[in-house]
């Protein structure tokens, strides 16, 4: 056979040029650049990551708003009974000196309650927290009064057989701060009562006797400092209402175990303590998580529910953990939860 002796073929770009695309067809076409790629946003990706950083507004913590609450509401009192109020006059001979203490415990109370409902933008449970506050910081007040009077007279007996003689020496300061520490009692008892929770009403407890009994302590000091008892008493008495509220939010922060803090939404920074075995969350202002400005959110929307170790979400409305619509969803530590345009981060402390 011959030896083949024909040249290879070849195409050219200019053959290529000729030839027509076939209908229908989809070629491959350089990448186009300059066009931005979409990528989604939090309202249709429920799995996107909140817009803000894990630290709060200082106006959303609890030292702040209750220390401030604790401060108006002594102040107030003060300047109602003040007028009223002669030093060396015994309760009963003016009523100014029969209801300065009990008035400063029950607007103290007052503030506390009505201070946490406005900062969550719940006026309806504000105003309930106050009308309950009331009563009980008037029948508290005065059962307090009586029980810081006894152990402020123990006090001064104890410091007169140590040789104390003059108002200017610590041991009387320390005798005033041990009593009126109850004082603090009473105001940490009301506020778990009107926030319906045994562990908040403990750790109101806690953190009230210590802030009083510093409010306490530095009262003597102040009036010394002063001069006019007036003053001093005005003085004096805020400093304890806000040592009693500081206090008591600080212990609030320190001592909790489970959290909800708020990520995203118009409470972003706002941390919710969960002190009930059953936290319910919607539009409806008692819910112990109010959520507003959503129209998309149900009154009762969702719970969470703690069993033991156990933490879970129930809900009745749509929510996403993790970006996962969920009806029922154990937490676990770091998960986001999100409802409507608010997320939540769920903390629980370590456990060793």
């Amino acid at each position: 056979m011959a030896p083949n002796d024909e040249k290879p073929l070849r195409i050219t770009l200019e053959d290529l040029a000729g030839v027509p695309e076939a209908s229908g067809s989809n070629p491959i076409r350089p990448a186009q650049t300059g066009v931005p790629k979409a990528y989604g946003s939090i309202a249709s990706d429920p799995s996107a990551p909140e817009p803000v950083a894990e630290k709060s507004s200082v106006f959303l913590q609890g030292w702040f708003y209750l220390g401030l609450a604790g401060l108006l509401g002594a102040l107030a009192a003060w300047a109602i009974c003040e007028p009223a109020f002669v030093d060396g006059s015994r309760a009963g001979e003016r009523w100014g000196n029969t209801w300065i203490i009990p008035g400063l415990i029950t607007l103290m109370c007052v503030g506390f309650g009505v201070s946490e409902s406005l900062v969550e933008r719940s006026v309806k449970k504000a105003l309930l927290r106050g009308a309950l506050a009331i009563p009980l910081g008037i029948v508290l007040g005065f059962v307090f009064d009586f029980v810081a009077n006894i152990i402020y007279s123990i006090g001064i007996q104890v410091s007169l057989n140590m040789g104390v003689q003059s108002n200017r020496n610590p041991a009387l300061w320390i005798a005033r701060g041990i009593a009126w520490a109850v004082f603090g009692a009473a105001g940490g008892a009301i506020y778990g009562i009107v926030g319906r929770s045994l562990k908040k009403a403990q750790y109101g407890i806690l953190g009230g006797m210590l802030g009083a009994a510093v409010g306490g302590m530095i009262f003597d000091p102040i009036a010394l400092a002063a001069g006019g008892a007036g003053l001093s008493r005005a003085i004096g008495f805020a400093l304890v209402g806000a040592a009693t509220g500081a206090a008591m939010g600080l212990v609030e922060s320190m001592l909790k175990d489970r959290w909800l803090y708020v990520t995203a939404g118009p409470l972003a920074g706002k941390q919710f303590i969960l002190y009930k075995n059953k936290t319910t969350i919607g539009a409806e202002q008692t819910a112990d998580i109010y959520l507003f400005k959503d129209p998309n959110i149900l009154p009762h929307h969702a719970a969470v529910e703690i069993q033991g170790s156990r933490v879970q979400v129930r809900a009745l409305g749509a929510a996403f953990v993790g970006g996962g619509p969920v009806h029922i969803r154990v937490l676990q530590d770091g998960d986001l939860l999100q409802i409507g345009r608010y997320a939540f981060r769920y903390r629980e402390k370590r456990r060793e």
